[in-house]
Formats: C-alpha cells, structure tokens, sequence
C-alpha cells in the first residue's frame, strides 16, 4: 500500500513556480529555454577517471557522445546512456551525477548520446542516432579502454523508449548484440491507450498528460503504430536483452512501463521491475538531490555489475 508522496518529493512540488497560462502552445525552442531555465543544478557527483567528449559520424551529421570511464584495469563494458525529453528537449548535460554515480559504482563506461532533437528532427532521427553511436561502439570506436562486444543500454523517459527500440533494431539487422536494456519511467505506448495513470496524476505532478501528448506532437506522426515508434506495439518481443525497469508511483507513464514490463516477460524476456513508491518522473537523472535517486543509481549500478559479472 502507498504512503503517499515521499516527503522531499512533496517540498520539490511545493517550492516549483506555478507556470504561466501560456495563450498559445508553446514551440519546442521555447520549451528547450523554459527547460534550460528551472532545470536544476547537478548536485554532487561522483569521481571517475575520465569524461571525454567524442564527434561520432551520424546518419543526418556528427554526434556528439561523452564518454565517462571508470578506474579501472583493462577495457570496461559500455551502457549506452539515451536522455528524455520527450524527443524534443534535454541533452547529454542533464544526467551528469547519474552517469557519473553508474560509472564509478558498477565500473561500466557510460556512453551518453546527444541525439537530434524533434521536431526540427522528428522519427526516425533520434533511434537512428543512437544506432549509428552501438555500431561505432561495436566497431572500437570508443578506443581501448571500452570492450566493443561488451554492450547495454538504458535511458530514462523517452530514453526508455529509446533503448527498447535500438534493441528491437539491433535484434531485428542482426547488429550488434546487447547485454541488457535499462528502462526508467520509459515511454512504450501513446497517451491515449487508456492507462489510469494518465488519468490518476495529469497533473500536479512535474509531467504532465498535456505535455506528453505535446512531445508525441513534435515526434512521430499521430496514429502511428510503429513499433519502433511505440514498442507495446510489437507483435514479437522475443529475443530482446534482459530488462531492468524502474518506475515511479506518481506518473503518468507508471502503468504503460509496468505494462510493457509483462508483455517483455511473456515473451521469454528476463525483466526485473521495480515501482519507486512516492516518486514523480525525473527521480532518477533529474531530481538527483532526492533520496531516492541515489538510490536509483545504486540499484543501476548493481544490475549492470551483475550482467557483466
């Protein structure tokens, strides 16, 4: 049984800015500066060896990818770190303290991916980007401190999404194959599929109902049913990584992760799931001064240590 928000996350909401009643929908630049504007300040954030950023040919242009290493002995395994945003805000710099406290904890490389952004960028721009970055990873690209064939990834929101796509691409090209997928507070359906967590915290929460239906917006075309675009709609998720995911009670993409967590397990995947009980979305790699995200980043940290055991 719940026991209702976690205090901190309660002063979190309280202490936000009420924001304005806009006359008209905001533009995806005017949201990214709004974004710019309250995203909080990383907190204190672990050591590691090195932070290196990398220009990675891409299928529109080069990418940028930062790469974060751990002391360590030898090449590491790469997580490939994917940012939310809901495809059309964020970027690389936003998850820091969570990259950093992965990193160091399970001794991974942490790979983060700044992929183009919708709508001036909408799908297939963004799994496209993060496919090209696995491949180059595969191929070494990252140098000797990295094992090209010792792959995961993860992301949180559409990030999750994200993830989960690339390893239905990588399974479906026959690419590059991919240890395990880390999903946080991911997106795998539309807002309009009916799940009660949509209706249950709309708003009052950080995210909202009306800002995912936004980001769908600037995305992908409405209607589409693309798995690469929405994964709860494959007909087959056989043969993807073993999934981790982690959801939060208060949010809207609560049901729709924990859903797709059963759809992976009735196709043979292995999945661990956990519902972080008095959170709202960005607990993990925005919020990072809450108790739970550490905690998140503790749990992360564990299960990639174990798949690469």
């Amino acid at each position: 049984m719940s026991t209702g928000l976690d205090p901190a996350v309660r002063d979190l909401l309280d202490q936000a800015a009420p924001a304005p009643v806009p006359d008209r929908p905001p533009t995806a630049v005017e949201l990214r500066a709004a974004f710019a504007a309250v995203r909080p300040k990383p907190g204190p954030a672990a050591a590691v060896a090195s932070v290196t950023d990398h220009w990675v040919p891409g299928p529109g242009g080069v990418l940028r990818v930062r790469v974060y290493l751990p002391e360590a002995d030898g090449p590491v395994p790469a997580f490939v770190w994917i940012h939310g945003g809901g495809w059309t805000i964020g970027s690389i710099d936003e998850n820091e303290v969570a990259s950093r406290a992965v990193c160091a904890a399970a001794s991974v490389a942490v790979v983060a991916v700044e992929y183009r952004l919708a709508p001036e960028d909408p799908y297939p721009a963004a799994p496209s980007d993060c496919y090209a970055v696995l491949e180059w990873l595969a191929a070494g690209g990252a140098g000797p401190a990295v094992s090209p064939s010792r792959l995961a990834v993860g992301g949180e929101s559409a990030g999750g999404n994200l993830s989960t796509v690339v390893s239905l691409m990588s399974r479906d090209r026959g690419g590059p194959p991919i240890a395990a997928q880390v999903l946080i507070c991911p997106v795998f359906g539309h807002p309009d599929d009916g799940h009660a967590s949509y209706v249950d915290f709309a708003t009052g929460y950080g995210m909202t109902a009306d800002a995912m239906r936004f980001f769908f917006a600037q995305y992908a075309p409405a209607g589409s049913d693309d798995p690469y675009v929405l994964p709860s709609r494959s007909r087959d998720l056989s043969g993807l990584p073993p999934a981790l995911v982690l959801t939060a009670e208060y949010d809207v993409l609560r049901d729709e992760g924990e859903a797709f967590a059963r759809q992976l397990a009735e196709a043979g995947v292995a999945v661990d799931v956990h519902r972080y009980e008095g959170q709202i979305h960005g607990f993990y790699g925005l919020y990072t001064d809450l108790p739970a995200s550490a905690r998140s980043h503790a749990e992360v940290a564990a299960y990639l240590k174990g798949i690469f055991a």
